[in-house]
């Protein structure tokens, strides 16, 4: 899979389940410590994020790393 697709399909998850626990993307910011620029960057796949930002971001979300990846298969 092309580095972008998996950036994009990142951004994805993290805007559906974003949504999904009705935060916007400063209150994923906010959760996460993460700035809320960086958080849309991510969401339109147009940043390559670090493992510690990945973490972050989950955590804010409150769902478990499976969970969160469990839509890549």
């Amino acid at each position: 899979m092309p580095a972008s697709k998996i950036k994009e399909r990142f951004g994805n998850r993290v805007r559906e389940l974003r949504r999904e626990k009705n935060l916007t993307q400063e209150g994923l910011a906010d959760k996460s410590g993460l700035h809320y620029t960086y958080i849309g960057v991510v969401e339109r796949g147009q940043k390559n994020v670090s493992l510690e930002n990945i973490e972050k971001i989950v955590k804010a979300l409150n769902v478990s790393l499976a969970e969160f990846f469990s839509a890549f298969k």
